[in-house]
């Protein structure tokens, strides 16, 4: 936010620099993005007056004799065609700096150095200016809009600076408002932070006016949405007449970049800049049925605004009509039917408070912005919405441009404009900054705030102005003390559970490190999504609506709709990112991300969620399959030194025959399984793609558990093949867990094959394994390790109905 110095100083007596300045209010918390002087290009320019002016012959130049004040008068030549004897211009001296123009002597192209020349054989020890060549426009000092010389007042001190003659000494602080101080972001508002840190006292700008006895017979405002627009005001002006507005308020307003119109508009620009509050005026002679009223618009409902936008409307916008038609968007721009125009002669000032959540909502949605909506997004205050009305109609008065009526409407909520009362400790005050702020200190500080304090005891008691929507509780108090106190009061120490280490990773950094390096060693890359997702997800991933993962939080304002819930499973982003790599042509690829699902205890939130740290695991192309997948779950597993577990399972996302649980001695942990065709259209993949999730959280108490070492066995090891045919619905895991517990010897059991056709049932699949045996304390025979085969069929068959394929 553009502050300039000059306008401070109607508030506050300033008698610091403004480098003190700029380090006071960093010091009381606003942060000074930058800070410039208006015509900091320009140097080296003094009034000058000319004594004579003689034509050059043949041209359209002059050479002119400059008095600047020195000993000699100055040859220049000039050819501005209002250059004439007895007049006083702007000179810029040998080695001034002003800004070089084009051809059309408006457009700046960069800055130059004014240097000793000739034109047409005649010396020139300087440049006469015009105002665009001193960054100067007609808002900013009259005249210089001219394409000519810029023209100074007769009675001005020739050789005088011309920078401090025309403001271009003038100061801006730019300066960025955090988002806790919507109170501040008004000229007026750093003003009263000023006063405060400087020890000044802040003047209230003038908001006394008169009221006549003329009255708009049958006016009325009604408000139908009082959640979206808790307090309107709206007052009637007569007898206005549209002009010029005085030089000292374009100034102002071109200072913070802001163009002047005409009176009116200036008015509300010039409130909106000077206490923060957007206002709109209207032009009564088109507003119709004598109404004024604040509602919620209609579905398809249209508006043409004052930039000639049509938009169409929707029940979640707010507009302002007349008796018969929306007049404006609220708090985003007026209609451009009811503009104030040269005819103007009857107006109606609206200045209201607006719900900063729906405004901004709004703007997003139909892609229109302005200062006002801006402004309304950061939040107003209502007591600023009150004050704002007083002070442009005392604006109205002293610029002469109109008549205040006595008809005015002031519809609220009840909200008190009154300062509030808070009671804090001091002790836990002192506590919350950790140092002893000295009591006189501390009032000296609040009442300097405009809180009124008194101290009783350990008690204080504050009033808080209505302005300060901010101050909550204790911890508040202690901010506005101690950014006026001083940051470097506060002494450096460890927090009382504070310990000194020497750093590094904690057990669980450390295991999720050794998982991702893991899985990074079988050509799994690591990606990252957004903590949310869409609704529309839940629905194209099948949850019934009773699922635990519909179970969501909704964000009160999410970036869009698309990301409006805090995610409970990490599957649809990887789907999606799985289904994006395809349509840009990657047709194989493996992903994974560790990120947190948030499982709330109960919607609507009284405490925090669950924040479960998770696995999500995505694969797709032509080489890769369900089983694949099971590897680079078992990766994990072998990583963790643990055992998983697999049976059939059933996800709504997920094929019904390719799908499996994971558990982890007996506590299911995750799943992993192949994305149903229906899903793999609508992501418009082209290959096969897989999906699995592990609850990391879950196996927290196995984490940083060391392997136990197994000796090497004495004798050989020995390995059988076996070629089972089963029942489609019996699954690889059931088989292994049959052969393991048939068999002590057995220490491990590979699948290696996997066979359906013709050469056994339709009913039926073949599935083949590695049996690995490992002798205890004697060597193994042909005759022992055939027993064992035996031992495992029979097994199989009697518990799965498995037999020795032929």
């Amino acid at each position: 936010m553009l502050v300039p110095l000059s306008w401070l100083k109607e508030y506050v007596d300033i008698d610091v620099t403004p480098e003190v300045l700029e380090e006071k209010l960093f010091s009381c918390g606003f942060e000074v993005e930058e800070r410039y002087q208006v015509g900091k290009d320009i140097s080296n320019i003094v009034v000058g007056y000319v004594e004579s002016c003689e034509p050059i012959p043949d041209t359209h130049l002059h050479v002119c004799m400059v008095n600047v004040g020195a000993d000699e008068p100055l040859q220049i030549c000039c050819g501005a065609d209002n250059v004439q004897a007895g007049g006083k211009y702007p000179v810029a001296l040998v080695g001034a700096t002003v800004y070089a123009t084009a051809r059309d002597h408006k457009t700046v192209e960069g800055v130059m150095t004014i240097k000793k020349g000739k034109l047409r054989g005649y010396a020139s020890h300087g440049m006469l200016c015009s105002g665009v060549e001193l960054g100067l426009s007609e808002d900013l000092y009259p005249g210089a809009g001219y394409n000519g010389l810029l023209v100074l007042p007769e009675d001005t001190e020739i050789g005088a600076d011309v920078k401090e003659l025309t403001g271009l000494n003038d100061w801006l602080f730019d300066i960025a408002i955090t988002a806790n101080r919507p109170d501040c972001q008004s000229i007026f508002g750093i003003a009263r932070e000023v006063a405060a840190v400087l020890g000044k006292e802040v003047k209230m700008p003038a908001l006394d006016y008169t009221e006549t006895e003329v009255k708009k017979e049958g006016f009325q405002v009604t408000v139908d949405a009082p959640d979206l627009c808790p307090r309107y005001s709206a007052h009637y002006v007569y007898d206005v007449q549209i002009k010029e507005s005085p030089a000292w308020m374009k100034k102002r307003l071109a200072l913070v970049g802001i163009g002047s119109i005409s009176n009116i508009v200036d008015i509300t620009n010039y409130i909106l800049k000077e206490l923060g509050q957007p206002m709109h005026a209207f032009d009564c002679n088109y507003l119709e049925g004598n109404a004024i009223n604040v509602r919620r618009a209609g579905e398809g409902e249209k508006i043409v605004t004052l930039d000639e936008k049509e938009f169409t409307l929707s029940s979640s916008n707010l507009v302002i009509c007349d008796g018969v038609k929306p007049v404006a968007l609220a708090g985003i721009m007026g209609g451009l039917n009811s503009e104030i125009r040269d005819t103007t002669t009857e107006v109606m000032f609206e200045s209201a408070k607006f719900a900063r959540d729906n405004i901004r909502k709004s703007s997003r949605a139909l892609g229109q912005s302005s200062d006002s909506s801006a402004r309304y997004a950061k939040g107003v205050d209502e007591y600023a919405t009150v004050m704002a009305m007083k002070r442009a109609l005392h604006l109205i008065e002293e610029l002469e441009c109109g008549k205040v009526s006595s008809t005015h409407a002031d519809v609220n909520t009840g909200n008190s404009l009154e300062p509030r009362e808070m009671k804090a400790s001091i002790r836990k005050i002192n506590g919350v900054l950790g140092i002893t702020v000295p009591e006189e200190e501390i009032l000296t500080i609040l009442k300097g705030l405009d809180f009124a304090p008194e101290i009783n005891g350990d008690e204080l008691t504050i009033q808080v102005p209505a302005y300060r929507e901010d101050m909550e509780d204790y911890p508040d108090i202690a901010e506005e003390v101690i950014r006026m106190y001083g940051y470097d009061h506060i002494e450096s120490a460890f927090m009382p559970t504070a310990k000194v280490t020497l750093g590094g990773l904690n057990p669980v950094q450390k295991t999720t490190l050794k998982i991702k390096k893991a899985l990074c060693s079988v050509g799994v890359f690591e990606g990252m999504h957004y903590s949310f997702f869409s609704p529309s997800d839940l629905d194209e991933m099948g949850f019934a609506p009773d699922a635990p993962e519909r179970h969501a939080i909704r964000l009160i304002n999410p970036i869009n709709e698309d990301l409006s819930l805090m995610r409970t499973t990490l599957a649809p982003q990887m789907i999606h990112a799985m289904g994006r790599n395809q349509k840009r042509g990657i047709l194989d690829g493996r992903i994974f991300e560790v990120g947190n699902r948030f499982i709330p205890g109960e919607l609507p939130l009284t405490d925090y969620p669950d924040e479960r740290e998770t696995l999500c695991v995505g694969i797709f192309g032509k080489n890769e399959s369900f089983f694949t997948l099971k590897g680079i779950a078992e990766t994990v597993a072998d990583c963790l030194n643990l055992t998983f577990t697999y049976e059939a399972a059933q996800k709504p996302f997920l094929h019904p025959y390719q799908t499996a649980s994971i558990s982890c001695n007996g506590l299911e942990i995750g799943y992993l399984g192949k994305v149903t065709y229906e899903i793999q259209k609508e992501e418009s993949m082209r290959v096969s793609a897989y999906v699995m999730e592990i609850d990391l959280k879950s196996l927290y108490p196995y984490y940083g558990i060391s392997p136990v070492f197994q000796p090497l066995p004495k004798f050989a090891e020995e390995k059988r093949d076996l070629a089972l045919v089963m029942d489609k619905t019996v699954t690889c895991g059931e088989v292994e867990s049959c052969i393991k517990d048939a068999c002590r010897f057995v220490t491990n059991v590979t699948l290696f094959d996997v066979y359906e056709g013709q050469q056994i049932a339709a009913d039926k699949k073949s599935m083949a394994f590695t049996v690995l045996f490992t002798p205890d304390e004697e060597e193994f025979t042909t005759e022992s390790v055939d027993g064992y085969v035996k031992t495992i069929l029979k097994k199989l068959g009697k518990t799965l109905n498995v037999e020795l394929r032929q």
